[in-house]
């Protein structure tokens, strides 16, 4: 005779351990099994590559089962020295391999810049990151590189964000660049955003030291832009205790707005002081 099923029984759930690969790198979700593991520790993960060693971001989490994606990868176990000491001798391995890298692609003047050469935790492959206007012809390039390290060798072309992202910097504000520091992910930047935030359109000042728009930009667009609901329009004439006149600029923050009078005075108005004028 069956038993009914316990009501009362807890859902099944799995421990589930955010880890990421690079200081600023995406972050992958493992299942941590029973290992009791917190922010920081060295991790050695299953990996589509093979295994491979990884950094924990926070503590892991119990999530239902039934919420977990199906072929969540695991973690095998926290990192020994024996594989920190061998993590440490593939990056010397990788520099040395920039090195070499770089001297093949003046040999054969090639218009790409090298970034940086990552190895897989096994020594299989070396991953060479370049950055090029545009497509390059590496075939050559790759052969003599695999016979020169005798490993596989895979060339992987990035923009101008991502190369200052691995390259890292200051930016103009005197921190540590967000993108190499903790943005994870980048997301689409326009100019439609600066114009929003009421910042000087000189594009000296929004680019970024990637020579694109500065990712900082998106930071405060939509409070600004849910803000800028409540104020006129540029361009509008309005009605206000100061005197009548015609908005000339904004003050977000402050929720006032600039009005310029008939006789050429502009004067300072909160939205307490104005009506707009409608339309007969």
């Amino acid at each position: 005779m069956e038993r009914p099923p316990d009501q009362n029984r807890a859902p099944a759930t799995l421990s589930i351990v955010p880890v990421k690969f690079r200081h600023t790198g995406q972050v992958y979700e493992y299942d941590a099994g029973a290992l009791p593991l917190r922010s920081g520790d060295r991790v050695l993960v299953q990996g589509e590559r093979g295994n491979d060693l990884g950094t924990v971001v926070m503590a892991p989490r119990a999530v239902p089962v039934e919420q977990v994606k199906s072929g969540l990868l695991r973690v095998i176990k926290k990192a020994d020295p024996r594989e920190l000491a061998r993590e440490e001798s593939s990056l010397d391995r990788a520099r040395d391999a920039q090195r070499t890298c770089v001297q093949r692609i003046q040999e054969r003047r090639l218009p790409m810049k090298l970034i940086k050469a990552e190895p897989l935790f096994d020594g299989s492959k070396i991953v060479f990151y370049f950055f090029a206007e545009d497509r390059v012809d590496f075939r050559e390039l790759v052969r003599d590189l695999a016979q020169s390290l005798h490993t596989r060798v895979e060339m992987k072309q990035i923009g101008a964000r991502d190369e200052t992202k691995l390259i890292g910097g200051i930016g103009p504000c005197g921190r540590e660049l967000c993108c190499s520091s903790w943005l994870r992910e980048f997301r689409p930047v326009s100019v439609k955003m600066a114009k929003e935030q009421g910042l000087s359109l000189n594009p000296s000042k929004l680019a970024g030291m990637c020579g694109r728009l500065k990712c900082c930009l998106r930071y405060e667009y939509d409070t600004y832009r849910e803000l800028n609901k409540a104020l006129p329009p540029i361009g509008v004439t309005v009605e206000s205790v100061k005197g009548d006149g015609v908005v000339t600029r904004h003050n977000t923050l402050k929720q006032t707005v600039m009005i310029r009078r008939e006789e050429g005075v502009e004067v300072e108005a909160t939205l307490e002081d104005l009506v707009q004028k409608k339309s007969h």
